[in-house]
Protein backbone atom coordinates (compact mmCIF):
# COMPACT_ATOMS: atom_id res chain seq x y z
CA UNK A 1 0.00 0.00 0.00
CA UNK A 2 1.22 3.49 -0.82
CA UNK A 3 0.80 6.41 1.54
CA UNK A 4 0.75 10.06 0.56
CA UNK A 5 3.37 12.24 2.25
CA UNK A 6 4.01 15.95 2.31
CA UNK A 7 7.80 16.32 2.25
CA UNK A 8 9.04 19.76 3.21
CA UNK A 9 12.67 20.79 3.46
CA UNK A 10 14.82 23.66 4.68
CA UNK A 11 18.34 23.33 3.27
CA UNK A 12 20.91 26.00 4.11
CA UNK A 13 23.39 25.44 1.24
CA UNK A 14 22.30 26.18 -2.38
CA UNK A 15 24.29 23.22 -3.76
CA UNK A 16 22.65 20.76 -1.32
CA UNK A 17 19.28 22.44 -1.96
CA UNK A 18 19.50 21.67 -5.71
CA UNK A 19 20.47 18.06 -5.00
CA UNK A 20 17.56 17.58 -2.58
CA UNK A 21 15.15 19.16 -5.06
CA UNK A 22 16.33 16.88 -7.90
CA UNK A 23 16.06 13.80 -5.69
CA UNK A 24 12.53 14.64 -4.53
CA UNK A 25 11.44 15.55 -8.05
CA UNK A 26 12.03 11.91 -8.97
CA UNK A 27 9.75 10.73 -6.16
CA UNK A 28 6.81 13.11 -6.21
CA UNK A 29 4.97 16.21 -7.27
CA UNK A 30 6.46 19.66 -6.66
CA UNK A 31 3.64 21.54 -4.90
CA UNK A 32 5.30 24.76 -3.70
CA UNK A 33 8.77 26.07 -2.85
CA UNK A 34 10.45 23.37 -0.77
CA UNK A 35 7.30 21.23 -0.65
CA UNK A 36 6.54 17.96 -2.45
CA UNK A 37 3.63 15.53 -2.35
CA UNK A 38 4.92 11.99 -2.69
CA UNK A 39 3.03 8.70 -2.88
CA UNK A 40 5.40 6.13 -1.42
CA UNK A 41 5.35 2.47 -0.49
CA UNK A 42 7.16 1.70 2.77
CA UNK A 43 10.31 0.55 0.94
CA UNK A 44 10.32 3.67 -1.29
CA UNK A 45 10.06 5.90 1.77
CA UNK A 46 12.97 4.14 3.47
CA UNK A 47 15.10 4.41 0.32
CA UNK A 48 14.28 8.10 -0.08
CA UNK A 49 15.08 8.81 3.56
CA UNK A 50 18.41 6.97 3.27
CA UNK A 51 19.35 9.01 0.19
CA UNK A 52 18.35 12.25 1.91
CA UNK A 53 20.40 11.36 5.00
CA UNK A 54 23.49 11.14 2.79
CA UNK A 55 22.74 14.52 1.12
CA UNK A 56 21.85 16.82 3.98
CA UNK A 57 23.95 18.41 6.70
CA UNK A 58 22.31 17.07 9.86
CA UNK A 59 23.05 20.10 12.03
CA UNK A 60 22.02 22.77 9.49
CA UNK A 61 19.27 21.22 7.32
CA UNK A 62 15.83 19.80 7.99
CA UNK A 63 13.51 17.50 6.02
CA UNK A 64 10.00 16.76 7.30
CA UNK A 65 7.79 13.84 6.21
CA UNK A 66 4.10 14.34 7.00
CA UNK A 67 2.07 11.15 6.55
CA UNK A 68 -1.38 11.92 5.11
CA UNK A 69 -2.49 8.28 5.08
CA UNK A 70 -3.31 5.90 2.23
CA UNK A 71 -2.82 7.51 -1.20
CA UNK A 72 -6.20 6.18 -2.34
CA UNK A 73 -8.65 7.51 0.22
CA UNK A 74 -8.40 10.29 2.76
CA UNK A 75 -5.09 11.60 1.39
CA UNK A 76 -6.77 12.50 -1.92
CA UNK A 77 -8.82 15.13 -0.06
CA UNK A 78 -6.37 16.10 2.71
CA UNK A 79 -4.97 19.25 1.05
CA UNK A 80 -7.09 22.37 1.47
CA UNK A 81 -6.07 25.51 -0.37
CA UNK A 82 -6.79 29.21 0.04
CA UNK A 83 -6.54 31.30 -3.09
CA UNK A 84 -5.65 29.36 -6.21
CA UNK A 85 -6.90 25.82 -5.72
CA UNK A 86 -4.63 22.79 -5.46
CA UNK A 87 -4.72 20.66 -8.62
CA UNK A 88 -2.90 17.33 -8.40
CA UNK A 89 -0.73 16.64 -11.41
CA UNK A 90 -1.85 13.55 -13.22
CA UNK A 91 1.19 11.49 -14.02
CA UNK A 92 0.48 9.54 -17.15
CA UNK A 93 2.95 7.99 -19.55
CA UNK A 94 4.25 10.18 -22.34
CA UNK A 95 4.46 8.51 -25.73
CA UNK A 96 7.17 9.89 -28.00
Amino acid sequence: MRNAYIVSYDISDPKRLRKVFKLLYGYGEHVQFSVFRCELAAMDRLQLMAKLKRLIHHEQDQVLFIDMGPAQGRAEKAILALGRGYQPISKSPIVV
